[in-house]
């Protein structure tokens, strides 16, 4: 009995199995590409930030800082302060890393990435975050900067990987959150303790962070 006419080559169940050799690429494609990145730096931050925006000209200043001290910035490759850390680090020089996610909307790349690696994955994607970053700068953000951002403070907070800065810029925009973490998380509830909310060090400028990271983890460190 022939059962070729009963199989849909689009049924997910058909699907499924073959989606881990797709994942493996990605992996394999990763940590071979970002083998050699050394003292990298994460920026995250919201993709719909415009330029002349003031947190767009401090993810600015700040690609280019990290690139003239000796970092390698690396972002999600998308716009908005993605786009801004890549062009500060293009300005200085520097040739920086944007690991772009597809999306339905579809992220475009943005100009000044000096290496691009596409994801199908957000899993894979932060691995590489996580891998090859010895520190994290968050920009204010939506729903993905703060899945990045709480992705990587859960790693340091249970040791999956090797203490690291966790920078956010920009004290208004990340205030209420810090003070919600510290009286209902904290206080109310102690789902966290007291030591990890010293996981995230507060700045208000590109220069403040640039001078936390010097301090904390300097180029080379991991």
């Amino acid at each position: 009995m022939n059962n070729s006419a009963a199989y849909d080559p689009d049924d997910f169940r058909n699907l499924e199995p073959w989606r881990i050799f797709r994942i493996m690429a990605e992996f394999v494609d990763g940590f071979e590409s970002m083998a050699k990145v050394d003292s990298g730096v994460s920026v995250f931050g919201s993709a719909r930030t415009p330029p002349g925006d003031g947190y767009y000209s401090m993810a600015v200043e700040l690609g280019r800082e990290l690139t003239l001290r000796g970092y390698t910035v690396i972002t999600g490759g998308g716009p908005g302060i993605m786009e801004a850390a890549n062009k500060g680090a293009r300005e200085a020089g520097g040739a920086s890393i944007g690991l772009n996610i597809d999306l339905p909307y579809e992220q475009k790349p943005n100009p000044y990435i000096g290496k691009l690696l596409n994801f199908r994955y957000f899993f894979c994607r932060k691995v590489m975050f996580s891998k090859y970053s010895q520190a994290i700068v968050a920009f204010p953000g939506g729903f993905g900067t703060m899945d990045e951002l709480f992705e990587h403070l859960t790693l340091v907070q249970t040791r999956k990987i090797p203490p690291m800065p966790v920078i956010l810029v920009g004290a208004d925009y990340w205030k209420g959150m810090l003070e919600w973490l510290g009286k209902v998380m904290l206080d109310r509830h102690g789902y966290v303790d007291a030591g990890d909310m010293d996981l995230c060090v507060l700045v208000d400028s590109a220069g403040d962070a640039m001078k936390t990271l010097e301090k904390l983890s300097p180029p080379g460190t991991r």
